[in-house]
């Protein structure tokens, strides 16, 4: 290849055109005079390129570095010698003055770099500059993509240079490359399509396993490499059916890591494919409760349209175990607006008969006045659920796509012995929604016992499921039946009721005493349902509820009355300090008194005002808190005394505490301002800051007890006794 004469104008660029030199080798060049960045950050990239590039194209070298010089192959003739040492000539120079320009620190990155992907060292002018590109360019190509390039390039000559393809296994537990290749592109493709290309065509990807079994498309279904999958399925669509040394499809690995679009797009692969044998008997039925399992009801019940009917009850045991928790109060609420002028017209309509009735002015102007109140607070509610909205959504959608779930399920069941593990499941899990679909689906299963001879109202007794027992106030008159029911053991519902909770149940409590609260809490529920007489029937072991009941919680009521105690002593410590360091402050006044009065000196001053009055309040309240601990440190400890006796002395101490150290607070920090103030406003604002600090650490660390302590005795049943209607009749 000749290259372009030169000017003749420019002595020192040399061209010799023969057989033997073809390239162009100006000898005379002080790069410097032309390259004055020395390149050592991306900040400085473009203006040494600049300058690299006007340097090079003012003596016709750009070809060494855009590819059109490229190597000539080794030959044996002398004029491929000559063409070989010319080129060497040329593109060392090239290189040189590249390396010259860059800063040490760049040009030994540069140079470890390359001489790690080549051999002795024998990288080119491109090479050079195409690892710079690499390293501080920031326009044209991407870096992500510029990296990209290097790394398949590098993996290209690595596999050339070594003698491997990508289907031989480089890791201990037999992956391939192609493997490694598939667990680490999800971001990019690039690579894993062009091994692909560099696999011969002969080998099927459904041959290539590691160790464990598993093929390239089980590795994409781990680690969620949707774009892998569809590149794999594509060039072997068999792999669908692949499965590992423990029987997982693709699609199951890919449902149990929770890979929700990976898994779809294998079923569309599926589908697409008319792979039905992965959607038919057990295996399909495997696959929906592995999408339960993973909380994907939408894919579950796209794949449940696919299998075909069985004869098993794992579907419905699935959604037993992990379907979603109830909707609240906001969260059964209508998280759409389209009805938002609806519902307000409709509140609107309801008072125009009562404007119409209005005799007088007066009477009309209070109908104006209600009719305005409920349009604000129709607004004023819209507006809240459109506030809650964002945040409810996700769990809203869950909890309808459980549901269309569930009762495509139920449609496929005729029998009841397809129920009865389900309900017993759902009643132990506490899932009250599952268990009325299952009734209103098959009323007879009401009367499903399992190995024990138990129900599911009985059930519900002995696993502490109050949202299932409280389903008794839903029945007719039939609820009068569990009144009297009694199981195997001659045990009636209140013998289950004394029985100890399932130790899964007494960790939703925290704290023995609030436990040993809930048990009795359930005790006194059930023994309010039975009739007299049957509070005291005693079972075949001849014992009554109550003796059932004492047996049962003895060890946890004797560490209910350690929790307490040793609650009660802490803070009787506190009390007492409290009394005592406010006592103090109450004698001696800040200031002190005066001389001839012993009134004191700061009497007149608002912040005395605030003192006194918060130092009084520290005192009466700390006094009352200390006796409150004192009395529970002194009681008998009955196991009745844990349902109100006890968290309500426990209550008020606490809350009494609450008041006097906050009240003490501020009696100092209204001392600091009034000997340190000195009359200046701007002191309120550290001493207010400073005042918040030891309230707000109360707050956060004390506050959740009296919380849980008052929600537990005074708050809302657990039980809903509202009749919402009638499972049967």
């Amino acid at each position: 290849m000749a290259a372009a004469a030169a000017s003749t104008s420019n002595p020192s660029y040399i061209i010799e055109v023969g057989k033997d030199i073809q390239y162009p080798y100006p000898s005379h060049v002080i790069a410097p005079n032309f390259v004055t960045v020395k390149l050592n950050n991306k900040n400085e990239y473009e203006l040494w390129n600049t300058q690299m590039l006007c340097l090079l194209s003012s003596h016709d070298m750009l070809s060494f570095i855009d590819g059109h010089f490229l190597r000539p192959s080794h030959g044996k003739g002398k004029a491929k010698e000559g063409d070989m040492k010319a080129w060497y000539r040329s593109d060392s120079l090239v290189k040189g003055w590249i390396l010259g320009s860059l800063s040490k620190q760049a040009a030994m990155s540069v140079v470890n770099r390359l001489t790690c992907i080549h051999k002795k060292a024998e990288f080119t002018a491109k090479d050079v500059w195409d690892e710079l590109q690499r390293s501080y360019a920031t326009t044209g190509k991407t870096r992500l993509e510029d990296t990209l390039a290097a790394v398949i390039v590098e993996v290209e000559d690595y596999f050339s240079e070594a003698g491997l393809t990508p289907t031989d296994k480089i890791t201990n537990n037999g992956n391939t490359a192609l493997h490694v290749a598939v667990g680490s592109s999800i971001n990019s493709h690039e690579l894993l399509e062009r091994m692909l290309e560099m696999t011969p065509a002969e080998i099927k990807l459904l041959d290539l396993k590691n160790s464990d079994g598993s093929t390239l498309l089980h590795v994409a279904a781990i680690v969620g490499n949707t774009k892998a999958v569809d590149i794999l399925v594509r060039r072997d669509p068999e792999l669908l059916l692949a499965k590992d040394n423990e029987g997982h499809t693709p699609l199951a690995l890919s449902l149990s890591n929770v890979h929700s679009e990976t898994s779809q797009c294998l079923v569309n692969h599926i589908k697409a494919n008319k792979y039905d044998a992965l959607f038919s008997g057990k295996s399909g039925e495997d696959h929906v409760v592995l999408a339960i399992s993973s909380k994907d009801f939408r894919l579950a019940r796209e794949m449940l349209h696919d299998i075909e009917p069985t004869h098993s009850d794992a579907v419905l045991m699935a959604l037993a175990q992990y379907f979603p928790p109830e909707l609240n109060y906001w969260e059964r609420k209508e998280v759409a607006c389209i009805a938002i002028y609806d519902e307000i017209d409709e509140r609107i309509d309801s008072y125009r008969h009562v404007n119409r009735s209005c005799s007088s002015w007066v009477q009309m102007t209070i109908a104006y006045i209600q009719l305005g109140l409920v349009f604000i607070a129709t607004v004023f509610e819209l507006i809240l659920k459109l506030i809650v909205r964002p945040f409810i959504e996700d769990k809203f959608q869950i909890h309808n796509e459980a549901i269309n779930l569930f009762r495509s399920v139920c449609r496929r069941f005729h029998s009841n012995r397809f129920y009865t593990k389900p309900i017993f499941e759902a009643t132990r899990q506490n899932a009250c929604e599952v268990v009325t679909n299952i009734v209103y689906r098959f009323p007879d299963a009401i009367w499903i016992t399992n190995e024990d001879g138990h129900n599911f109202i009985q059930y519900s007794v002995i696993n502490r499921s109050e949202k299932i027992y409280s389903l008794l106030y839903q029945m007719s008159e039939h609820k009068n039946i569990y009144k009297t029911i009694k199981d195997s053991s001659g045990n009636n519902l209140l013998h289950l009721a004394a029985r100890l909770a399932p130790t899964d149940r007494l960790k939703l409590l925290s704290g023995a005493a609030l436990q040993i609260q809930r048990e009795l809490q359930w005790f006194k529920e059930v023994e309010g349902f039975l009739c007299p007489l049957n509070r005291m029937q005693k079972n075949s072991d001849d014992e009554t509820p109550q003796m059932v009941f004492t047996r049962e919680h003895k060890d946890l009521v004797i560490e209910g009355e350690k929790w307490i105690k040793s609650t009660a002593e802490s803070y009787t410590i506190t009390a007492a300090l409290i009394t005592t360091i406010v006592f103090a402050a109450a004698i001696t006044v800040p200031g002190g008194n005066n001389q001839e009065s012993g009134i004191p000196i700061f009497t007149n001053k608002p912040a005395f005002v605030i003192f006194a009055l918060s130092d009084a309040v520290s005192l009466f309240t700390s006094v009352t808190s200390l006796l409150m601990f004192l009395s529970i440190l002194t009681t008998r400890f009955a196991e009745q005394d844990f349902l109100f006796k006890l968290p309500k002395r426990l209550i008020i101490g606490l809350t009494m505490l609450f008041i006097s150290t906050t009240a003490m607070i501020i009696a100092f920090g209204a001392t600091l301002f009034l000997v340190f103030g000195q009359e200046n406003l701007w002191m309120l604002i550290p001493i207010g800051a400073l005042t918040c600090l030891p309230i707000t650490s109360f707050v956060t660390l004390q506050f959740p007890l009296i919380t849980d302590l008052i929600s537990a005795t005074y708050g809302r049943s657990i039980f809903v006794k509202k009749k919402y209607g009638r499972y049967f009749y």
